[in-house]
């Protein structure tokens, strides 16, 4: 039996994330264009994790099905933490993702302290079995200045040790093994798995 669960974003990039992650043949995927009526709450929790339960809640009593929500952000060590749950909006409410990550670099402007990380919170809500959340975090640093065209967001200036680029500059397939919101959604496969859903 095929069971739906909402994908509680209209955001294009991280439907097809969460989508490569979870081939579980007995989940059917919508999202919320297949839902236009219905708004996001806004993002007022001091916690990643508050706020993706707060999205995934709403979607699940608005539509009666199970529903899957994610908040993640940039937390730069050299900025106290900033811009963490307000990465979204850190250039301003409608700010496009180049306004932010101009305005991170601008910040960082002659600090050598570059340590960074995503972290993501991914919360579960089922109408009948109540509420989960799992959490991702992905370490790197910050670059001098934008490379790559992939990804979205801050990736153009995430640059990752290990592989020797932004994530921007990764394939799909490469971010989507090491990245925050890959191993959050990860460890809520493997529970899912293991209930049998």
């Amino acid at each position: 039996m095929t069971r739906k669960v909402v994908i509680a974003t209209k955001n294009k990039g991280k439907i097809a994330e969460i989508k490569s992650i979870f081939n579980i043949p007995s989940l059917e995927f919508l999202t919320l264009e297949d839902f236009p009526s219905i708004e996001l709450p806004p993002e007022a929790g001091k916690t990643f994790a508050d706020n993706a339960l707060a999205k995934a809640r709403h979607v699940a009593l608005k539509t009666g099905l199970i529903a899957l929500a994610d908040d993640s952000g940039l937390e730069v060590d050299a900025l106290g933490g900033r811009p963490g749950v307000f990465s979204a909006r850190y250039a301003g409410e409608n700010a496009a993702d180049r306004d932010n990550y101009i305005k991170l670099l601008s910040e960082l402007e002659g600090v050598e302290d570059r340590r960074a990380r995503f972290r993501c919170a991914v919360a579960l809500s089922d109408p009948k079995d109540g509420d989960k959340t799992f959490e991702g975090v992905f370490e790197g640093v910050i670059s001098k200045g934008p490379k790559g065209v992939g990804g979205f967001g801050y990736d153009p200036v995430f640059f990752v040790p290990d592989k020797n680029k932004t994530v921007a500059e990764l394939t799909p397939e490469e971010k989507n093994s090491i990245s925050h919101r890959a191993k959050a959604l990860m460890k809520l496969k493997e529970w899912l798995e293991k209930k049998g859903k």
